[in-house]
């Protein structure tokens, strides 16, 4: 009973050196990490956006988006951040229309936390280029293609992390249309 009161003070203490240890670690690693979160942007938006010279953040309505210009700054399409549930948990990717064209350019994950080795696949090219000018529209996700411009192929064995990829695709889609109203 005596080493009681020892046991609480040392237990005490080392959770307080934990504490300021993890608090340091913490004030001298955030702004790298902010600034290596915003170098990632940067290389979603120019990945979704062939031909980017420059963008800015503009928002119409509730949707906020990053409205790219080529050399010449004339328009050349949007970029817009979007997120949605996997079969993990979030998934959070930059998705490029081409709203002249009424097509998507492309998409990129840029985070999320599907299976290794199925779901995880998301972020591969050949998963990826499934949604390469698409139309707008609704997709359906299917096991074979039959070379319908609204079908995606699903990742064997990780369908859900497909269907959830598609569904975020769509989702923002309609929330971009809904924003430009009858633009789109």
């Amino acid at each position: 009973m005596k080493e009681t009161p020892r046991l609480i003070i040392v237990l005490t203490a080392i959770a307080i050196i934990s504490g300021l240890v993890l608090a340091f670690t913490y004030n001298v690693t955030i702004e790298k990490i902010q600034q290596n979160a915003e170098l990632k942007k940067q290389q979603a938006i120019a990945e979704v956006l062939p031909g980017l010279e420059s963008y800015e953040l503009q928002q119409k309505g509730d949707l906020k988006y990053y409205q790219g210009y080529d050399a010449n700054g004339l328009p050349i399409g949007v970029a817009v951040e979007a997120n949605g549930g996997g079969f993990q948990g979030e998934i959070k990717m930059m998705i490029g229309f081409n709203t002249a064209e009424k097509k998507i350019n492309s998409i990129m994950v840029l985070s999320h936390t599907e299976t290794p080795g199925l779901g995880a696949r998301i972020t591969e090219d050949g998963f990826k280029s499934n949604y390469n000018n698409k139309p707008f529209g609704d997709y359906t996700v299917v096991k074979r293609p039959v070379n319908n411009d609204l079908e995606v192929e699903a990742i064997a064995g990780a369908t859900i992390s497909s269907a959830a990829v598609t569904t975020i695709v769509e989702n923002t889609l309609k929330d971009l249309q809904t924003a430009f109203g009858g633009e789109l």
